[in-house]
C-alpha cells in the first residue's frame, strides 16, 4: 500500500505536467485562425496621373503588402540562411537546436543562443507578449506547430515577410524595400536584400537610417555566412561586400502633396471607410509636376506682396487650383502658402466672397436674354434703400473703384474695366429676380434675395466652386465638375473602379464664346493685364472685396482654368489697393509661363464657334449670334 502511495506521489507531477501540456496545447486551437485569416492593416498609396507616388496614407502601422508569388527567391534564401536553415524541413520547431542552444547557455552560464525557428519568431510576433516563462515557451511551441500543420511553407514566409517590423516605422519587407531605397523589391540588389534582412534581430539597433555602419557590419555577416552555405559564389561575395547602398531617410507617408490629399481623404472616406488600413491603390488627377510648380507660385506669390508692398504677413495666405476644363480633372491645389504652418484647406473649407470675380455671370445672363456685348448701360451713381424688420432704413451707395463714373457705356467696357455702378444699372434693367434665378441655373447656391450686392459678389464661395463654375466659358457652355480621384483599386478585394466626368450642358458654345471673347478683353486692356502671358491667349476676371479682404484671379486658357485668392483668415483687409489685379493676377503670369516650359503642347487659342458672326461696330469686328444679335441703338453692317 505504501509502495502504491508512493508511486502515485512520484506520478502526480509528471500527471500535471501531462495535464498543463494538454490544457496549452488544446487552450492554442483558436489562436492559429489569427494567422490562418491573416488580415494585417495595409497602407494605401496614392498616385499622380503619370503613375508617380505621391503619397502613403496608413493609420498605425505603415505596411505594403506583397504575394508569396512577388517575393524574389535570393529575398528567401537571404532569410533562411540567416534565420532558420532548417525551414522547409522542420515541423514548426527544431529539437537539435533547442537542445544545442541549451547546452551553450548552461555552459556560459546566461542565455547566449536562441533556438527558434521562423514559424515560432512569427508566433512571437503575432500572439505573445515579450515576457519570458516556460509557460510562453510551451504556447509559442504549440502553436508554432499547429501553424506549420495548417499552413503552408511558403504561406508562413509570406506573412512573415509582410509581418515584420523592420525599423523606421517600416512593417513588411516591402514597405521596407521601398522606404529605405526607395525600390521595388526585384530591383534590390544582394547586399541591399542583406541589410533588410539584417533588420528583425534589433530593428532599431540596425536600422541604416540611424546606424548605417552597424547594419553593414551585420549584413555583411550575413554574406559570408551565404558564402559559407555555398548559396553564392565568391565573385557575388565580394561584389556585395564592397557595395554602399544608397539609404533614404525619408518621411512614413512621402506626402508631397498634403492639400490634395486632405481633399482625396475627406471624398473617400465614406465609401471607403477603411481607405487608411485597406491597402488601397488611388490613382490621382494631379500632376506631380504642375503640382510643384503651383505650390511654389502660391509661396512665390505671397513673398511678392510682403516684400512689395509691406503687408503684415500674420494671417495673409493663398491659395490656387487648377482644372482641364473640358474633363474636371484637378491639375494642381494648394490650400495655403504653407501646410506645416496650416493645414487648413482654403480650397474647399474656405467660402470667400467673389467680389467682381461674380460679375460674367451676370453679364452672361444679359447675354443670353439678347443683350450683346456692344449693347450699352449707364455707369451712373444710384443710392438704394435697405428697409429691414425692427430697424430703421438704411442706405447703399455703390462706387466705382476709380470713384468715377463713365455714363453709357458697352457691357464690354463696363466688364473690362469693372465698373460696379454699370453692373447694379445692367441688373435693375433685368431684374434682380431674373438675376438670382440665372444664378441659380448657373449652379450657385444659398443666393440671399433681395440683395442687389450679391451682382458685385458678396456671395461666399468654396475656391473648388469658383473653378467649376468657370468651365461655363472655358468649357464652352459645358460646365464641368472638377474631378480629384481618377482610380482606386484593390487587389486583395478585386476592386478596380473609375470615376466617370459629371458635366451639365447649360448653353450653346456660341454664347459661352461671347463672354470668352470680352474677358480676353480684360486681360489684354483691363483690370487683368498683369496676367498676360506671351504667346497664348488668356481670358480670366479679377475680384476684389470690400475693403480689400479677397483678392481673385479667375483666369483660363484654351486648356485650363486656374483659381487664385489671397486673402486674410482673420478677413482683415490684406492692404490697400490690394486688388485682384495686383496681388493675384501676377501669380497666374508666373505660373503659366513656367507652365508652357513644362507643358509646351498646351492650346493656345480659342477656337470660335461656327454659330459665331461678325459686325462692324466702329471699324471693329465684333461678335454677335442668333441670340445675342448687334444691338439696336445704330445700324450696323455684319460681316459675313
Amino acid at each position: 500500500m505504501l509502495k502504491k502511495f508512493l508511486l502515485l506521489f512520484l506520478l502526480l507531477p509528471i500527471i500535471g505536467v501531462v495535464i498543463l501540456i494538454l490544457y496549452l496545447y488544446q487552450s492554442t486551437r483558436f489562436d492559429i485562425d489569427k494567422l490562418v485569416y491573416y488580415n494585417p492593416p495595409l497602407t494605401t498609396q496614392f498616385y499622380d496621373r503619370n503613375d508617380k507616388l505621391v503619397a502613403n496614407i496608413f493609420d498605425k502601422e505603415n505596411r505594403l503588402y506583397v504575394k508569396f508569388e512577388d517575393i524574389p527567391p535570393r529575398v528567401i534564401e537571404t532569410l533562411i540562411a540567416t534565420e532558420d536553415t532548417t525551414f522547409f524541413t522542420n515541423h514548426g520547431f527544431n529539437l537539435e537546436a533547442i537542445f544545442r542552444a541549451l547546452i551553450k547557455d548552461i555552459k556560459a552560464g546566461k542565455k547566449v543562443e536562441g533556438a527558434s525557428t521562423l514559424t515560432q519568431q512569427l508566433v512571437k510576433i503575432m500572439y505573445l507578449n515579450r515576457k519570458k516563462s516556460i509557460k510562453r515557451k510551451m504556447k509559442e511551441l504549440f502553436i508554432a506547430i499547429k501553424i506549420d500543420e495548417t499552413l503552408s511553407k511558403n504561406r508562413i514566409l509570406e506573412i512573415y515577410l509582410n509581418q515584420i517590423y523592420l525599423g523606421h516605422g517600416y512593417y513588411g519587407i516591402k514597405t521596407a524595400s521601398e522606404g529605405y531605397f526607395h525600390k521595388d523589391l526585384k530591383d534590390l540588389t544582394l547586399k541591399e536584400i542583406a541589410m533588410l534582412i539584417a533588420l528583425p534581430k534589433a530593428p532599431t539597433y540596425y536600422a541604416p537610417t540611424n546606424h548605417y555602419d552597424k547594419n553593414i557590419i551585420r549584413a555583411n555577416t550575413i554574406l559570408k555566412r551565404m558564402l559559407t552555405l555555398g548559396w553564392i559564389t565568391n565573385e557575388e561575395y565580394k561584389k556585395a561586400v564592397f557595395e554602399k547602398p544608397k539609404v533614404y531617410n525619408t518621411t512614413l507617408t512621402r506626402n508631397r502633396v498634403p492639400y490634395v490629399i486632405d481633399m482625396a481623404l475627406k471624398e473617400l472616406k465614406d465609401k471607403y471607410p477603411d481607405i487608411k488600413t485597406g491597402g488601397y491603390r488611388v490613382k490621382l488627377s494631379i500632376d506631380l509636376d504642375i503640382q510643384k510648380l503651383a505650390q511654389e507660385s502660391i509661396k512665390w506669390g505671397y513673398n511678392r506682396v510682403i516684400q512689395k508692398y509691406n503687408v503684415n504677413s500674420s494671417s495673409l495666405n493663398g491659395a490656387m487650383i487648377t482644372i482641364n476644363s473640358n474633363t474636371g480633372d484637378i491639375l494642381s491645389a494648394v490650400g495655403g502658402v504653407d501646410y506645416k504652418k496650416s493645414s487648413f484647406n482654403r480650397i474647399i473649407q474656405s467660402k470667400r466672397s467673389m467680389g467682381s470675380a461674380m460679375k460674367p455671370f451676370i453679364y452672361q445672363i444679359a447675354f443670353n436674354m439678347g443683350y450683346n456685348p456692344q449693347s450699352t448701360v449707364p455707369d451712373v451713381s444710384r443710392t438704394y434703400k435697405i428697409s429691414k424688420e425692427d430697424k430703421n432704413d438704411t442706405y447703399w451707395h455703390p462706387h466705382n473703384y476709380e470713384k468715377n463714373t463713365l455714363g453709357y457705356i458697352t457691357l464690354r467696357k463696363a466688364l473690362v474695366h469693372s465698373q460696379n455702378l454699370a453692373t447694379i444699372n445692367l441688373a435693375s434693367m433685368i431684374g434682380l429676380d431674373r438675376i438670382i434665378q440665372g444664378l441659380y441655373f448657373f449652379g450657385f447656391d444659398d443666393i440671399p434675395s433681395k440683395d442687389m450686392s450679391v451682382v458685385l459678389g458678396s456671395l461666399g464661395v468654396t475656391l473648388v466652386k469658383v473653378a467649376e463654375e468657370y468651365t461655363l466659358f472655358s468649357n464652352y457652355g459645358v460646365k464641368v465638375k472638377p474631378r480629384l480621384v481618377l482610380e482606386i483599386s484593390n487587389e486583395k478585394k478585386g476592386l478596380k473602379t473609375r470615376f466617370l466626368t459629371k458635366k451639365d450642358d447649360l448653353m450653346d458654345a456660341e454664347q459661352a464664346y461671347l463672354m470668352i471673347d470680352v474677358l480676353k478683353d480684360v486681360v489684354k486692356k483691363g483690370t487683368g493685364r498683369n496676367a498676360r502671358v506671351k504667346g497664348i491667349e488668356i481670358a480670366g476676371k479679377t475680384g476684389t472685396t470690400n475693403k480689400f479682404r479677397d483678392a481673385w484671379w479667375c483666369g483660363f486658357t484654351p486648356d485650363t482654368t486656374t483659381i487664385i485668392w489671397y486673402g486674410n483668415d482673420n478677413y482683415k483687409s490684406i492692404g490697400k489697393r490690394m486688388s485682384g489685379g495686383r496681388v493675384s493676377a501676377p501669380v497666374f503670369k508666373y505660373f503659366y509661363e513656367k507652365l508652357l516650359q513644362i507643358h509646351p503642347e498646351i492650346k493656345r487659342y480659342f477656337y470660335i464657334p461656327k454659330d459665331v458672326k461678325y459686325f462692324n461696330y466702329n471699324g471693329k469686328k465684333m461678335p454677335f449670334t442668333k441670340l445675342s444679335p448687334p444691338p439696336k441703338e445704330k445700324v450696323y453692317v455684319p460681316i459675313f
